[in-house]
């Protein structure tokens, strides 16, 4: 009776453990934003920033006490053509010399399901903070076959409206609503 009443014990106090969230470091050279927007009705164009910093606190058993914070500078942004790279770079839209930096910082998770949540967060993009919500999906969180130590991934998409960050010109002929792919691996900090 004895060791039962020890191992309800244990139970008892490994219930009422609280996991932390631990420090991932974004993998640059596997994280990347995707953009597109409609051109005139006549095609899809797209672009994208990859090679960005940022970090994520992340609580497997409690997904909702997560966090995330990533920067990017502006001029990591590709277009796939100079002129359109520096149309953007304009008066136009941005009238940046590129050093500007992209934000978010999350302020809250909602877990939708067993592997997905809707995190809603700060973007800070040309000198205006905006709310959005992020669609997240946990692609897999665990050992990487390679480096051989904790990584995860995850998969998001949202739609911001550039009117609202004062980069509205040529809307609604060059589509207002911009959607935002998203998709970053991150390792267990050391």
């Amino acid at each position: 009776m004895k060791s039962l009443l020890l191992a309800a014990g244990f139970a008892a106090a490994a219930g009422f453990a609280v996991a932390e969230p631990v420090k991932y470091d974004l993998d640059a050279s596997h994280s990347q934003v995707v953009f597109s927007y409609n051109h005139l009705g006549y095609s899809t164009t797209y672009g994208m920033f990859s090679g960005f910093a940022g970090e994520i606190m992340f609580d497997q058993e409690n997904p909702a006490a997560s966090s995330v914070n990533v920067s990017m500078p502006l001029s990591s942004m590709i277009t796939g053509w100079d002129a359109r790279f520096g149309h953007f770079m304009s008066p136009d839209f941005f009238n940046a010399a590129g050093d500007e930096m992209v934000t978010f910082a999350s302020t809250g998770i909602e877990v939708t399901g067993e592997n997905t949540a809707k995190i809603t967060g700060d973007l800070t993009l040309n000198g205006m903070t905006k709310p959005v919500v992020l669609d997240a999906k946990l692609n897999q969180a665990s050992k990487h076959p390679m480096a051989g130590k904790d990584w995860a991934g995850f998969d998001a998409t949202t739609t911001v409206v550039r009117s609202e960050f004062g980069l509205g010109k040529f809307a609604p002929f060059v589509s207002d609503e911009v959607q935002l792919m998203i998709s970053i691996e991150a390792s267990k900090a050391e």
